[in-house]
């Protein structure tokens, strides 16, 4: 375990999308998990008590609002709202998997944007501070009017590419254009070429591969994409770089929602492994041999140390981070 934080005046706080991330990053940061209770009425309503005094702390509460999205966001919401009315001075929302990202904007006529009233639910109950790893778009930061420190998935990627030498004669593929940032990136660790695959989507969690812009022909191909969820869009590419000459095919997200046929499409794929992070639990039928988790309960536990002392958080995304569980 880290060495034991001494300020008295931090607290972390979990609730139940992923308490083993949690435990994780209370241990990074060297403190133990404040105590809580979260259970529900009969009617199914939820009911919290946070069971310690948290007057003037600072709080940070961890939470993903993952499947299931809707109990885990109210739950979120309903601790956020404790916090507040019991004074606690700051409470910074930890939010490893930020769900409704992909509702970001206006794509047909009269659609929500629920990844901007998710934005303001949070700042209504309370929220004083967001910190969120690989949200789905950049500009979902925007749509917060608070501090929000954004963290990046790469580096922990990156480290185990390397650890384990997949590195060599690898290209970096973006699975369309909109990845291309995050595949830069992964490249720079890498030091490797990329290559972005070209597709349409005619409709939600369906993906058709056009074309792929760059040269995997006899390289290693690294896929990267900040979620997996039907795995569609990542099964079809892999078997297109294969079909364009690449060697094997190595996969990689930040947030393995794997939802649907996901877990059947990848261990009929090509994939020969998919590296994920924990920022979303993953039950043991999803567990699969094919799927590697890396935790990221280091670089939050790091980047939560940071913003309590006042440090800038971005040499966490500007190096490579070494997860110490590989």
């Amino acid at each position: 375990m880290s060495e034991q934080y001494f300020d008295p005046k931090l607290k972390i706080f979990a609730l139940n999308s992923n308490k083993p991330l949690a435990e994780k990053i209370a241990e990074a940061v060297g403190v133990k998990l404040g105590k809580t209770s979260v259970d529900r009425f009969s009617d199914g309503e939820i009911r919290i008590n946070i069971e310690e005094s948290i007057r003037g702390d600072q709080v940070y509460i961890i939470q993903s609002t993952s499947a299931p999205v809707n109990d885990n966001l109210m739950e979120l919401l309903i601790m956020i709202d404790a916090l507040r009315r019991a004074s606690a001075k700051t409470i910074n929302v930890v939010i490893p998997y930020y769900g409704y990202a992909r509702q970001d904007r206006k794509a047909r006529s009269r659609e929500p944007i629920t990844a901007k009233l998710v934005a303001n639910m949070l700042e209504t109950a309370g929220a004083t501070r967001i910190l969120a790893l690989d949200l789905h778009a950049a500009q979902i930061q925007g749509f917060f009017d608070i501090p929000l420190d954004h963290l990046m998935g790469a580096p922990l990627l990156a480290d185990y590419f390397l650890t384990h030498h997949l590195d060599e004669n690898a290209v970096v593929v973006s699975p369309d254009h909109g990845g291309v940032t995050r595949a830069r990136k992964l490249a720079e660790f890498l030091k490797a070429p990329i290559a972005i695959i070209d597709k349409r989507r005619p409709r939600a969690n369906v993906a058709e591969v056009m074309n792929i812009i760059g040269d995997v022909k006899g390289k290693r191909a690294i896929m990267i994409d900040d979620m997996i969820d039907t795995a569609g869009t990542i099964t079809l590419g892999a078997q297109a770089l294969m079909d364009a000459g690449a060697t094997d095919v190595y996969a990689s997200c930040t947030h393995p929602v794997l939802s649907g046929p996901a877990i059947e499409r990848i261990e009929k794929s090509p994939i020969k492994k998919l590296i994920v992070t924990d920022s979303i639990a993953l039950p043991a039928e999803k567990q699969i041999d094919k799927i590697e988790q890396v935790s990221v309960g280091q670089l939050m536990g790091q980047a939560i140390k940071f913003i309590h002392e006042n440090k800038p958080v971005s040499p966490l995304f500007k190096n490579r981070f070494h997860n110490e569980e590989n």
